[in-house]
């Protein structure tokens, strides 16, 4: 994600600046604007501390920080969001391409990404966290609602779910995997437990209790129940012509 945030020079930006008219300079040296942020074209935000924004951040085109970026509202990209540090929304955190950040991604309500959301640190939303590619994180991920990846999910620390875990591909934690109801994906590993079904703000019933997967790599099913998923082999036309004349002793032809 980070080459096609920066590969475009042709783009028109707006740049925050120490020079930018609206910001001003606070006692712990973070830099602060009030209200909102907003532009029709991409943001750059060039400082050597912490921005913040009273108010949203809202971007047609793309975010670019080399410092953590906080909103006391939420930050919203029609493209893709970078940041060198760290990323912090009161409210949701939204791009229409990938969410990067070298430090944590933090919003009091849900993370949303077109592409992947990826973090030196930890990821936590009071939400849910959705990405139409994968979801990694340095540390832990952890959400009050449920966490979906087009593609895996991997975390250096636990990741933890209020509602369901549904990765594309595998789920990968340093420590153990906690979801409120059940766990779908192609593989699981966890150095430690792995629960679903957890919920403790419904009566969760045996279908939201499966831990649905092709194979446990590493880990301890701790509670819920193990769905141990067959692939299904997908067959070419004269494949299933074959099998099918061997298994019935005739000729086969599938129009």
């Amino acid at each position: 994600m980070g080459n096609e945030l920066k590969n475009d020079c042709r783009r028109k930006e707006m740049i925050i600046d120490k020079n930018y008219k609206n910001i001003r300079r606070l006692e712990n040296g973070d830099y602060y604007i009030e209200g909102n942020l907003e532009t029709e074209e991409d943001l750059e935000i060039d400082l050597d501390d912490r921005l913040k924004v009273e108010g949203r951040i809202e971007v047609k085109g793309r975010i670019i920080s080399k410092i953590t970026i906080i909103a006391g509202e939420g930050i919203q990209a029609r493209e893709g969001i970078q940041a060198g540090e760290g990323i912090q929304a009161g409210w949701g955190i939204q791009a229409g391409w990938g969410i990067e950040a070298g430090w944590g991604i933090q919003a009091g309500e849900g993370i949303q990404a077109g592409e992947g959301i990826q973090a030196g640190w930890g990821i936590e939303a009071g939400e849910g966290i959705q990405a139409r590619e994968g979801i990694q994180a340095g540390e832990g991920i952890q959400a009050r609602e449920g966490i979906q990846a087009g593609e895996g999910i991997r975390a250096g620390w636990g990741i933890q779910a209020g509602e369901g875990i549904r990765a594309g591909w595998g789920i990968q934690a340093g420590w153990g995997i906690q979801a409120g109801l059940s766990i779908t994906a192609k593989w699981i590993s966890s150095r430690l437990r792995i629960f679903a079904g957890l919920a403790t703000w419904k009566k969760t019933e045996k279908e939201e209790m499966q831990i649905n997967v092709e194979e446990v790599k590493e880990g301890e099913v701790y509670y819920g129940i193990l769905n141990i998923v067959k692939q299904i082999k997908k067959l070419t036309k004269q494949e299933a012509e074959r099998e099918l004349a061997e298994k019935y002793d005739c000729e086969v032809k599938i129009d």
